[in-house]
Parts: C-alpha cells; structure tokens; sequence
C-alpha cells in the first residue's frame, strides 16, 4: 500500500488516503507528488505563510527499494522566497524509512494555534501528532538528540531550527543522515519557513517492524537495479575510484576555477585566487590529516559515497558534509579562503536551519553593500549568528539575497525568481545560466544540471562560452531531472545514465518491475514533461510571466573574466524551451 499521510494543524486531525487507485497522484512520487499536490490544491495567490499553502513531503517511486541512490526526499510548497512553486531535494535517511512504512507523502494543512509546536510521529502503526513546546527555539542539532533520546536512537527525522520558527525565507528542512545527524538540509526556497508557520518542529520516522517491501517482480528489480549499480560503479565520476568518491563535490572547485565560471566576490569575476585553499584535494588532506572521513554514504541506498565527515585542527567533528556549494557560497563568493571557517558556517546553518547557499549570497551581496568587507571571515560568521538570532539585520539577511541588496542598496544581486544562484557563473557555463532562468523553481543548478555537459563532456559537449545549443541542453536535462526527482532518485546517477545506456534502461526497468507497469524511456520523459507543466501553470497562476524567466541585467551587460563573456542567449530562445 502507498499511503498519503495528510495532517490538518487547525484540528489536528490525521486522515490516511491510498495512492493506489489515485488517478491525480497515484503515479507520482517525490517531486512528483509534492508540485502536483501543491498545483491542484493550493490557490496560486495565496500567502506563502499562509494556512492555504501545504507542505508536502515525499518519498520517491524508488525509494525503500534496493535502486543505488534512491534515498531522496522531496519537500514542497509555495514558496515564500520566490513566490511560486517549489521543490527542495534532499538526502539522508527519511525517504528510505517513510518508503519502509509504506508512505508516499505527508500533507500537512492548516496552521496550529499561534505559539504552539507539534511533533509529528510516523510508525508501523500509523502517525500521531504530540506537543512540542518544549522544543521551541531548539537548534537542531539539540533537538534531534533529545528526539532520539525519547523515540530511539535508531528513528528518522526531518525538522526545523530556529530560523523555520522565526519563518525566514532562507530556512532550510533537516534531515538526519544514516548516523542521525540532522546534516542534510532540503536547503531551497524556504521550505523550512512554510513548516515554522504550520506550527510542526519535526516528524520522527520509526521504520522499525515496518513490512517487507514489495515487489511486482522481485528478479526482474534485483536485475535492473544491478545494471545501474554496475553504471554508477564504472563510470569515471561516480566509481569508487573516481572524483566523487575520493575528493567529495568539492573535486569541482578546481574544475570550475579553471573554466572560469566560479563566482568570486559576489559574481564579479569568474576566478578566485584563494581557490587552491578551498579545493576538494586540499580537503582531502585536511580531513585526512585530522581523523575525519573522506568517503561517507551520509545517505541510505548511495553507493558513491561523496559525502565527508569534517573535523576540527582538535580533531573534534564539526559538520558533515562539507559540500561544494557551501563551500563556494560562503568561501570564494564572500572572498574568503579558510575551509575551516566554512566549515564553522557550515555547521551553524545546519543548527540555524539555513540554507547555505542563499545565506552564502545574502553575505556575498552585503559585503558588495558595505556590511562587511569581502574576506571576512570572522565577520560572515557573525553574519550567520544574527540570522540565528533573528536581530534586525539577521532578519534581513535570513530572507534572502533579494531583500538583502534591497536593504543595502546593491545593484547587483545574483537571484532569478528571487533565488540566489549557486556556484557556477551563468556567463561562463551558459546551459546553467539557462536552467536558472526557465527552471519554475527559481535560480536551481540541480533542476538541469548542465554542468555535466557543458565542462565534463558528459552525455556529449555544448560549449559552455557560446550561446548555441544551450536551450535544447537545459531544456532535455529538466525534463529528465524532473523525472528522476519523481523516482527519488540522485541528481548525481546522470552522470553515468547520460553516458551509459544500460544504465539509463535500468530506470524504467526498476519502475515496472517494482509497481508491474509497462514504461519505456518515453514514459519516462513524459512523465517528467507532465510534471514541468504542472509547475508552470501554477507559476503563471501565481502571476509569473515569461519576463520571470531571465537573469538579472548585469549577467548580460557586464563581461566576466577570465574570458569577457557575457550571457548572451537570446530571449526568444528561453521563451521557446518550455515548447515541448
């Protein structure tokens, strides 16, 4: 049985719906469910805070299966950063235990009562809401461990910290990763804000006693899963030998500082000189030196293992996991070159509940604004404490880069929908500067990660200087990633499906022998077509139109070094890449 969980603040009633014959959301899972949740049922105009919007949190198609890296979660809403619909993807261990337990999705409606806080608890035997007071105001790091303490050491969580209940735009979800740890974070488009506001601090995930999952055709699965799994482990990315595995996504701070399209200092030059300082092989040795661990499956299923655990010059653990994106938005992006005060930052947004990469932009632009100066390191992190505290300039700072360069009075702000962009310089890598432009959830790397194509040659080359070519590229990986997000499954296994044809087979493969349907690749691309769609016709329901499918002037007027280019895909093309 797939079950929908659905849970109404106001009485706190708990209704449990079966997917099974559900004709609207039956077939979908992930961010499959959540966009067409949140398309059908919330009002597009509504106030993102408001008790019309709903929180969906979801696990994929594939989750809770034996599928490598299928332990994604997807939560969803309307978003308070940017206004329209969102999907934040995650890691760690929630997926796979509400998958266990035979749950699809949670829906959660309506608003509690001002001031008060619920705990939300999902076992074999069904789900319950209990008080939660006296976790008001709990870091999450705190909290998760007086929630394993009361329900088991061994139970699942996703909750808030201080940031969610203080409703910031940049709030972020937890998630405990496969050693508890509330480490990895549905970071985008303030999801965490949309939970604060319904009054629910956490849901504990107790799979244990959970049934055996079920299989339409337990051989024909074990065969599929193991062809991706041989992709994933022949692949030169994703192998246990290959950049991922050994270096974490830090491999790629080198990689796109050489390419020039790592934004340093607030997107005003395209190479960072303190690079070097920052990169995944110094953080290799760093780690190594200290104690900590290099290769880590921080989430259940994942067999490329790119996660790490980050000590201390003490060798005490400070976060897991330092990843790519955090480490540009708060390294070269704020001008700073010290992996340990990163790290610090790191750890202070997962206890805050903050997104990294919008709290990485939000300093980057203040410094542009004169709060700080570029390089502080010290100053960025005390940054991050007044968000925590939710002082007058955390609030500002907590809700954006956007409201952020309003306050200070910045011309430049490197936001799309609102959202600030992430690590790769939409001049210098321009399938990326596509996706953040038309992607429905604001400025996204992982909606269509053109990365891969554009500087690793992965699935072919489109150059990554030159206009031609870049909307047909976006436009085919959002269509794919739409549909892997619906199966839960890592944005991280394109690599190997883009140049491994077995691999790709294997998806829908694993799809109908798990549920006994009959899809082909095809079905797969409509799949993820049906869900794009969705997602825009809540968009321009919300107001959107196609001049909210661009990238801030200065991204088209002022050249980027290393190679004066500026982004120069031309408008008429980005209006046409929806025109599937």
């Amino acid at each position: 049985m797939s079950k929908l969980i659905r849970v109404d603040m106001n009485t706190r009633e708990i209704r449990v719906e079966d997917l099974a014959n559900n004709k609207a959301y039956g077939g979908f899972g992930g961010r499959g469910l959540t966009s067409m949740i949140v398309s059908r049922e919330v009002p597009p105009t509504c106030h993102p805070l408001s008790e019309k919007n709903k929180l969906v949190i979801a696990s994929g198609l594939l989750s809770g299966t034996t599928a490598a890296n299928s332990g994604r979660l997807s939560v969803g809403a309307k978003s308070p950063l940017t206004g329209g619909i969102k999907e934040s993807n995650v890691g760690g261990s929630g997926a796979f235990k509400l998958a266990r337990l035979g749950v699809r999705g949670i829906v959660v409606e309506g608003q509690a009562e001002p001031g008060k806080l619920y705990c939300l608890v999902v076992n074999k035997d069904g789900a319950s809401l209990e008080a939660a007071d006296e976790y008001k105001g709990l870091k999450n790091y705190d909290l998760v461990e007086k929630l394993r303490e009361k329900y088991g050491e061994k139970v699942g969580t996703v909750s808030i910290g201080p940031a969610g209940e203080m409703k910031l735009s940049a709030a972020s979800v937890a998630v405990s990763d496969t050693k508890g740890r509330p480490t990895r974070h549905a970071g985008r488009g303030g999801m965490g804000a949309v939970m604060g506001c319904k009054g629910l601090k956490a849901v504990v995930i107790d799979d244990a006693g959970a049934p055996k999952m079920e299989y339409k055709d337990a051989d024909a699965f074990k065969a599929a899963a193991a062809k991706l799994r041989k992709a994933l482990q022949a692949h030169d990315v994703t192998k246990p030998d290959g950049g991922l595995a050994v270096f974490g996504t830090n491999v790629l701070v080198n990689v796109i500082n050489e390419a020039g399209g790592f934004p340093t200092r607030n997107f005003s030059d395209g190479r960072f000189e303190g690079a070097d300082k920052i990169s995944g092989e110094t953080m290799h040795d760093i780690i190594k030196e200290r104690g900590g661990n290099t290769t880590h499956a921080g989430c259940t299923t994942c067999i490329i293992q790119c996660s790490n655990i980050y000590h201390d010059k003490d060798k005490n653990y400070v976060t897991s996991a330092l990843e790519y994106e955090t480490i540009w938005a708060n390294g070269a992006n704020c001008g700073i070159d010290d992996l340990d005060a990163i790290a610090q930052i790191d750890r202070l947004c997962d206890e805050y509940g903050l997104d990294t990469i919008e709290t990485g932009c939000a300093i980057g632009v203040a410094m542009a604004g004169g709060v700080k100066e570029f390089g502080d390191a010290e100053g960025a992190i005390e940054l991050v404490h007044e968000m925590g505290k939710g002082s007058p300039l955390g609030r500002i700072l907590g809700n954006g880069a956007s409201v952020t360069g309003q306050a200070f009075g910045v011309a430049n702000v490197p936001v799309v929908k609102r959202q600030g962009l992430p690590a790769y310089d939409p001049r210098a890598v321009k399938g990326q500067g596509v996706t953040y432009a038309t992607t429905p959830m604001g400025g996204d790397h992982t909606a269509g990660y053109a990365v891969a194509t554009n500087i690793m040659k992965v699935g072919g080359y489109v150059d990554p200087l030159k206009p031609d070519g870049q909307v047909e590229l976006s436009r085919n990986l959002q269509i794919a990633t739409a549909a892997l997000d619906s199966a839960g499954l890592c944005v991280f296994i394109a690599f190997a499906i883009l140049d491994i044809p077995e691999g790709l087979e294997a998806i829908p493969e694993m799809l109908n022998a798990r549920y006994g349907l009959n899809m082909n690749l095809d079905d797969v691309t409509e799949h993820g077509k049906a869900i794009l769609k969705a997602e825009r016709e809540f968009n321009a329901g919300a107001g959107f139109t196609r001049l909210d499918d661009r990238l801030p002037d200065f991204f088209k007027e002022e050249a980027l070094e290393p190679h004066g280019v500026v982004f120069d895909v031309p408008d008429e093309e980005l209006d046409e890449l929806h025109d599937f």
